[in-house]
Order: C-alpha cells, then sequence, then structure tokens
C-alpha cells in the first residue's frame, strides 16, 4: 500500500497534463470516448486512494478499533501513512465528495430546465426557428432533443452555411454530447485536477459536431465558414448554457475544418489504456493491502485477548476462538 496507494494521483496528473493535448490532435469522436473514459476512472480511482489514505488514520482512533476489535498498536506497526497524510486525505475527500453532491445537483437541475423548455417549445419537429433578432443556435437535450436557431442568426448565414449550422446542432442531439459534458463536469467536482480534461472535452465535441456536419454537407470549408460567421455574429452576445455552434476555441476549429480530417492514431489510445489499467490494479493492491493489514491488527488484538486472559472461565474461550478463526484463514490463504 505504500507505493500503489498513491498511483493513481500519477496517473491523474499525467493524464491531466498530456490528455488535453492529445485530444485536440485526434480524430474528435475516439477522442471524447477516451477523455470520458480517462475522467471515470481517474476520478474513481482518485477518491478511492483518499478513502484508503484517510481510512488507515480513522481506524487509528481508539472508539473505531474499538468497534472493529483490531489493535491500534499493530495497525500503527503495520500502517506506514503519517497521520497528517491521512488528515489531508479525509479533509480532500470529504470536501470533494461535498463538490461532487452539489454539482450534481446543479447538473439535474439545468437538465430539467432544459427539457422543460424543449417540452414548451412550439411545434413538433427538432427545429425551432425564434422570431428574435439576436443571433443565437444552440440544442436543448431532451426526448427527443431540440434545435433553436433565431431569424437573426439565420439572417447571418448563407443557405450552404445554414445546412452546416444545422447538421452541426443535429451531430449534438445525435451523439449525446450533454452525457459527455456531465460526466466531465462531476469528474472535475470531485477532482480538481480533471478540469483540464473538461475544457479540453468541450472542444473535442464541437470538433465532433464540426466533423458530421462536414460530412453530411461534403464541403469542409462551407462549414468552417458558417463556424465563423455564427461565431462573429454572436460576439457580445449571451452564451447560453447548451451546446452552442459557436462554443469551444472557433479559430483551432475553423483551421482544423480547413484542414484535412485528422488521421486515426492508435498508440495514445493503447497508451491512456495502459495508463488506466495500471491505476485500477494498483487501487486494487493497495485496497488488498489495507484489508490484509486490518486483518494482521485483528489477528494483534486476539491475541492479545488471549495472553491477558485469567483463570479458566466460561468466557476465555471467546478470544481462543477468534484466535483459531484468524489461524484458519491464513492456513486458507497460504495454502498451495
Amino acid at each position: 500500500m505504500l507505493v500503489s496507494v498513491y498511483v493513481p494521483f500519477v496517473v491523474t496528473v499525467v493524464l491531466a497534463a498530456l490528455g488535453p493535448r492529445l485530444a485536440r490532435r485526434l480524430p474528435p469522436r475516439p477522442a471524447a470516448r477516451a477523455l470520458a473514459c480517462a475522467a471515470l476512472v481517474t476520478a474513481s480511482g482518485w477518491a478511492g486512494a483518499l478513502a484508503l489514505l484517510a481510512f488507515t488514520g480513522v481506524a487509528q482512533v481508539p472508539q473505531v478499533a474499538a468497534e472493529g476489535q483490531w489493535s491500534v498498536a499493530a495497525l500503527r506497526a503495520e500502517d506506514p501513512v503519517y497521520r497528517i497524510v491521512a488528515a489531508v486525505s479525509a479533509l480532500m475527500l470529504v470536501v470533494g465528495v461535498v463538490s461532487l453532491v452539489v454539482a450534481a445537483v446543479r447538473q439535474v437541475r439545468h437538465l430539467v430546465r432544459a427539457r422543460r423548455e424543449c417540452a414548451h417549445l412550439p411545434g413538433d419537429t427538432d427545429l425551432v426557428v425564434v422570431d428574435d433578432d439576436a443571433p443565437l443556435a444552440f440544442t436543448l437535450p431532451g426526448t427527443p432533443g431540440r434545435i433553436v436557431v433565431s431569424r437573426g442568426m439565420l439572417r447571418c448565414l448563407g443557405d450552404g452555411e445554414r445546412e452546416a449550422l444545422l447538421a452541426h446542432e443535429r451531430a449534438h442531439l445525435r451523439g449525446r454530447h450533454h452525457l459527455f459534458q456531465s460526466v466531465w463536469r462531476l469528474s472535475a467536482a470531485l477532482n480538481p485536477l480533471l478540469r483540464p480534461l473538461a475544457v479540453a472535452g468541450g472542444f473535442v465535441l464541437e470538433r465532433w459536431a464540426d466533423e458530421e456536419a462536414a460530412e453530411s454537407v461534403g464541403d469542409r470549408k462551407i462549414v468552417a465558414h458558417a463556424v465563423g460567421r455564427a461565431a462573429l455574429a454572436s460576439a457580445g452576445a449571451p452564451r447560453p448554457m447548451a451546446m452552442a455552434v459557436t462554443g469551444g476555441a472557433v479559430p483551432q476549429r475553423v483551421r482544423a475544418l480547413l484542414a484535412p480530417p485528422p488521421a486515426r492514431r492508435n498508440l495514445p489510445f493503447v497508451a491512456g489504456g495502459m495508463l488506466l489499467a495500471v491505476c485500477c490494479a494498483s487501487l486494487a493492491n493497495a485496497a488488498s493491502d489495507s484489508d490484509h493489514m486490518v486483518d494482521s491488527a485483528h489477528w494483534a488484538q486476539c491475541a492479545v485477548h488471549a495472553g491477558t486472559a485469567g483463570a479458566p472461565s466460561q468466557h476465555q474461550d471467546t478470544p481462543d476462538s477468534c484466535c483459531v478463526g484468524h489461524e484458519r484463514q491464513e492456513r486458507r490463504e497460504h495454502r498451495p
């Protein structure tokens, strides 16, 4: 546990530092899925490692040890984690869980509000054109979702660019991109180090929609012009909370659309998968070491009871039976 419990922290730092850079250069659809998987695994590994470190401190509280029937002295001898480390880990875990709950409540409220607005929009098609001079274009998740475009935005675009804009927004709905955003926001709430992944994820989702729009329209330049015109038209206007064609880093998106589609590269995905596997394996090993540590503390407590017992009585067989149970368990574990 001394080394393995810290591996998830190292993996999180590596992915948070390198993940966003790689994601911007990879095909957006697999990059978005890889970022979502990385966020889920590293956030879980982060919380699990903090919980194991915090447990080493909580388990040494005399009242907790008495309830769990293990030896505090043996636990301190087995445990190489300093108390300050355990205390800081416990505090970080509590703060992360509270932040996660708050972010989850906000996300649920946002989705409920979007679905209500979606249900109250006129018409029964996926496209709703609102009579507003402000240039707006965004999607509202629902069952089904809706695309909201203002007349002001439509007047800013040509016919081909309008088609590209609608194809972009339909790609957001079809790919259920709001779920990806929820994963990144909740993961970043639990682990602040994952915020770069969340920012990169938003850009990758826009690139995903751009590429699907380019495939649908058949002309990457038209999509690039649509993205640029929409961004210029909506400059200074309030940005909606929903997915919008003007989201992300627009100049980088335009440059990517004016270039050939990104080539598929397997090495970054393989390397990332190996890092996530190492994170899971190290956390499992740390959990196993923690269980063995508590079991040894149980054995030490039983041995103390057995050694300090007085004259034979009707209660003396209780610690003996406890020791025998642990002895049988250890024999089963070491049996070839």
